[in-house]
């Protein structure tokens, strides 16, 4: 018997087992009239009149809907209510210009989309048949009306179009099917051990990557989700607090910002010993780990993987076996990337690229097939991240490729220089790049940001890099800064800080 997976399967069990159980506690400070709280009889009622206004509108098996929006009940229903009935959910990064995000909607033939109030002003200059402002309910759902069934549903169908986060000049648009979703999110909840009695905190914005998947998981196992609609360090204490928290997913940056606000939390700091925090983006810095167990009482696990993987690729949690281990050491061997996820194979080629071989892994770039036939060559996805594994099995990522500093001949990992960096006590985030030099090709160069009021000159940080990393990888460079830019996902976005530096030369290294 062959039964297709499609993503309808997470809320149909959840509304059969936990009818009556709370699904979605709503942001309650946003532009449009929060939902409340949701049973999962509600929201599946809702996931349907969805469906069914979209019938009405004439939108197609296999026809495209963006949504510009932060984390909302709202979005993390439409994830059923467009995908669940053979349509394609869009999910678009609200932080983008208004021409990033004309891009998307226009190269990704959005026939509808709906927006945001705060992102309403966008809505004009869209080109799309219909164009709705989210929290405009009758507009949203035709309640009272049963969907058209989904006549012939398919696995291998596109269920969502989610766009490159930005570190090139153009997004990329990656299908993703109900099969890829299906399998990552019942993977990654294997590795993170998720529950039925799961309250799921959505820090980690929906758009990006589906929310890893978690809106998946989470509802099929019929967890709570907590939406939050901006990051805040503070308010992510109070909702671990109000609504006893067990997990959350974020990027290295937003870790930080907990972790100042912890330092000014009066009392006990919530959730210790119950809450699990998920980070992938970029490997944090070694001290960053170890302070989230010492500080925070909060159990660090980590993800890898890419956009075009769904995202899982790797997982690290702690393990039985590194119980009796200095916390520094623990630390250190979390800050893998973590051993191949169930039904990952990985391999390296000749250059050290990470290539994977996986089920989440996408259909392609939607209408760019040179660019899916070069991402998947030899029958592997090549990821672009320069990387080895080590003598347990983990993955130990080096690099992106193209932020490989050749400097006087050698290679330096910038990663590598970062973490060096970040140990350093008065340094809070910190980049590293390859700059233009007559002598040495390319020198590396360190933009810093220190933590408020230390004193720290360029001399004694390079000092403390050479106690630490081979002279020729120390920073020959140091500049602080008051920030770094970065995407919506906590993601340094490195071509912009080199762009100064390489202005006016035919090679650029992004």
């Amino acid at each position: 018997m062959y039964v297709p997976l499609t993503v309808r399967d997470f809320l149909d069990r959840a509304e059969q087992v936990y009818p009556d159980r709370v699904a979605i506690v709503d942001e309650p400070e946003q532009p449009a009239q929060p939902l409340g709280e949701l049973t999962y009889r509600r929201m599946a009622e809702l996931a349907r009149a969805q469906a069914a206004r979209l019938d009405e509108l004439g939108v197609p098996v296999g026809g495209r809907v963006a949504v510009i929006s932060q984390n909302s009940a709202r979005l993390l229903t439409a994830f059923f209510g467009v995908s669940g009935w053979g349509r394609v959910l869009v999910p678009v990064n609200f932080r983008l210009s208004a021409p990033e995000i004309e891009y998307i909607v226009r190269h990704s033939g959005a026939d509808v989309v709906y927006a945001d109030p705060s992102c309403a002003h966008l809505l004009d200059g869209l080109d799309a048949e219909h164009r709705f402002v989210l929290g405009d309910d009758a507009q949203l759902y035709r309640e009272g009306v049963a969907p058209r069934p989904w006549a012939q549903p398919d696995e291998g169908a596109t269920a969502t179009i989610n766009y490159t986060s930005g570190t090139t000049a153009r997004p990329k648009g990656v299908e993703l099917t109900h099969r890829n979703l299906w399998l990552n999110a019942t993977v990654l909840g294997l590795h993170a051990g998720l529950s039925e009695r799961e309250t799921y905190l959505h820090v980690l914005p929906q758009f990006h990557v589906n929310g890893w998947g978690m809106p998946f998981g989470v509802t099929g196992l019929g967890g709570r989700h907590v939406i939050l609609r901006q990051v805040d360090g503070a308010e992510i204490l109070r909702r671990v607090e109000q609504h006893g928290v067990t997990l959350l997913c974020c990027a290295p940056a937003v870790i930080n910002t907990v972790l100042d606000a912890a330092a000014d939390w009066a009392g006990e700091i919530p959730g210790r010993d119950r809450v699990r925090v998920i980070c992938a983006g970029a490997p944090p810095p070694t001290r960053t780990i170890e302070r989230v167990g010492e500080e925070l009482g909060w159990e660090f696990q980590q993800l890898y993987g890419l956009t075009e993987t769904a995202p899982l690729l790797t997982f690290n949690r702690t393990r039985a076996e590194w119980d009796e281990l200095p916390p520094a050491e623990r630390a250190a061997r979390l800050g893998r990337a973590g051993a191949p996820a169930l039904g990952v194979r990985l391999a390296l080629d000749a250059d050290g690229e990470v290539l994977a071989a996986t089920n989440h892994a996408l259909q392609g770039y939607w209408q760019q097939p040179e660019e899916t036939a070069k991402a998947q060559a030899g029958g592997w996805f090549h990821t672009g991240d320069g990387g080895r594994l080590d003598e347990d099995g983990y993955l130990v990522i080096s690099d992106r490729k193209k932020d490989v500093i050749i400097s006087g001949g050698e290679n330096v990992s910038s990663i590598e220089v970062e973490d060096a960096l970040c140990a350093h006590p008065a340094v809070r985030e910190a980049a590293v790049i390859g700059t233009p030099d007559e002598k040495w090709g390319e020198l590396v160069t360190a933009l810093v940001v220190v933590a408020d009021g230390a004193p720290l000159t360029e001399a004694e940080l390079i000092a403390h890099c050479r106690t630490r990393l081979a002279g020729f990888k120390c920073p020959k460079r140091v500049e602080f800064t008051d920030s770094l830019p970065r995407t919506a996902t906590g993601k340094l976005q490195k071509f912009k800080i080199r762009e100064p530096y390489w202005a006016g030369r035919q090679r650029q290294v992004h």
